[in-house]
């Protein structure tokens, strides 16, 4: 089944992030998606080391879980919508980019097919 994957990057919000994971909640939720809409978070470390420590979240993280104040926080989401759904998979990567918390973000949208579609899915996959 393709996936396509919705990747912001909200630099050091955490609360905003976390308003993102909310939304995404609620529409998984309200609108029956089960695992067709999937979230995960990516947090590096606010350290000043050439190469920062990546932690890595889920949906379930919550504040207390937050990395340290100032880490760049990106929140992945994997649309999984099946062949016969074509118009919700086109209509949930026209909305999501648009509903505020995911309008401050900087918005990648990488298809099936495209460059990076093999590493975000490797990424995305690697998250815990």
């Amino acid at each position: 089944m393709p996936h396509d994957f919705l990747i912001f990057d909200f630099g050091t919000n955490e609360e905003v992030a976390q308003q993102a994971r909310h939304k995404v909640e609620g529409w998984t939720q309200g609108f029956r998606l089960g695992k067709k809409m999937l979230l995960k978070f990516e947090r590096e470390a606010a350290d000043d080391s050439a190469k920062p420590a990546v932690v890595h979240k889920k949906k379930s993280a919550t504040k207390s879980d937050a990395a340290e104040p100032g880490g760049n926080v990106r929140v992945l989401v994997r649309l999984d919508f099946s062949e016969h759904e074509k118009l919700s998979l086109q209509r949930w990567l026209d909305r999501i980019p648009t509903e505020e918390p995911f309008k401050s973000a900087k918005a990648e949208i990488i298809r099936q097919g495209q460059p990076g579609f093999t590493a975000a899915a490797e990424l995305f996959d690697s998250l815990s």
